[in-house]
């Protein structure tokens, strides 16, 4: 039985999709790629992280593209709303 790559867990950031059972939210690995960062960078930055890992994160953030907006925007956004 292949490994989920993708876990939703309530308790675990708030329900968003993390990479295994990991603290680590696809919308994170997302918005740092949108940012300039490389898959490369991310490996170095999260060494838990492998090429399958950030493979099943593209493949579930293309899948789910409202749900990753949505958490990349309230995130930037904070409690306070949006910053200016």
């Amino acid at each position: 039985m292949p490994v989920n790559l993708i876990t939703k867990q309530p308790d675990r950031c708030g329900g968003d999709a993390c990479i295994r059972e990991s603290r680590i939210p696809v919308w994170v690995l997302v918005n740092y790629r949108r940012l300039g960062g490389s898959e490369a960078q991310l490996l170095r930055d999260y060494p838990s992280l492998t090429p399958a890992d950030l493979e099943a994160a593209w493949q579930y953030a293309s899948d789910h593209v409202e749900e990753i907006e949505r958490a990349i925007r309230e995130n930037e956004e904070g409690e306070d709303g949006l910053l200016e």
